[in-house]
């Protein structure tokens, strides 16, 4: 793994009031999550931005026609909201993913969702716990409550909760612009190589 490919993004925030919010959300919009065969136990996510706004659709379908939208969920988790009005680039998905006390994720990866690909997908943890386990390409990642994380996730990753409460994180899917450049402090070259 080279080391551009999981790193912690200068964007810190507090996760208490999202922690707050998420608790207080029904369980009948958490969705399971799309891609059973690749789990055990309870992976579910709940949409606050998807294709066309629908609340239950937790798939970033990127051939739909529709725009991406706010769901009508974004509207009780205003400090959620806050957060997210602090990027500066395009957001398409924009979800909360929860994996549940003893849960697992089986090693997977996620098609063209690499800075240099032109899309990212950024983790913010909200509630988690030490016995939660994160590997990319074989590596473990250590991700905290109120960091901000990227993850090349073109590589294979895995996830475990050993922990008896469910692990949450806001899962952000942006399009790479000059804010985000910054952000992360490189500039993505073309993808053929040309300069």
């Amino acid at each position: 793994m080279h080391a551009d490919d999981a790193h912690r993004v200068a964007f810190a925030f507090d996760p208490a009031p999202i922690a707050a919010e998420v608790a207080a959300l029904p369980d009948a919009w958490w969705v399971p999550h799309f891609n059973r065969v690749i789990y055990d136990g309870d992976w579910s996510g709940l949409a606050l931005r998807s294709i066309g706004g629908q609340p239950m659709s937790i798939y970033p379908d990127t051939t739909m026609t529709h725009d991406w939208a706010d769901t009508p969920f974004l509207a009780a988790c205003p400090a959620t909201a806050e957060v997210l009005a602090r990027f500066g680039c395009p957001l398409t998905s924009v979800r909360f993913l929860r994996l549940g006390a003893g849960s697992s994720i089986r090693p997977h990866n996620d098609d063209k969702l690499g800075f240099h690909d032109g899309d990212v997908r950024l983790h913010l943890p909200i509630v988690s716990d030490d016995r939660v386990s994160f590997w990319l390409d074989d590596e473990p990642i250590d991700m905290r409550p109120g960091e901000c994380w990227y993850l090349n996730l073109n590589l294979v990753h895995r996830a475990t909760n050993e922990s008896a409460e469910a692990r949450i994180h806001l899962v952000v899917d942006a399009t790479v612009d000059p804010w985000l450049e910054a952000l992360f402090g490189y500039a993505r070259e073309p993808a053929d190589g040309a300069h």
